[in-house]
């Protein structure tokens, strides 16, 4: 996870959050993809995740515990930021 400091604003990357929490749980991690994209504003991020067929049950978990926890992790990041972030996953 990159993080930088620009005097007192701190700048997460939630792409590289997500995606190596990601890749650390699926089976087929040359399948991962993780895209980020600017919301209505500059402090809303949007983290949009893929993943192989195989692996969208690991991601989501029983009852989405797993998404709601990197959910939860990229929300905490966020709050220090002082930005919002939403994570979703892209099932084709």
């Amino acid at each position: 996870m990159t993080v930088f400091c620009i005097g007192a604003t701190l700048m997460v990357n939630y792409k590289e959050l997500v995606e190596f929490i990601v890749k650390n749980l699926v089976t087929q991690t040359e399948a991962v993809e993780v895209e980020s994209n600017e919301g209505k504003n500059e402090s809303m991020k949007k983290i949009l995740i893929r993943v192989a067929h195989e692996d969208v049950g690991r991601v989501i978990g029983k009852r989405g515990a797993t998404i709601n926890a990197i959910r939860l992790l990229a929300k905490a990041a966020a709050v220090k930021a002082g930005e919002r972030v939403d994570v979703d996953i892209v099932e084709d």
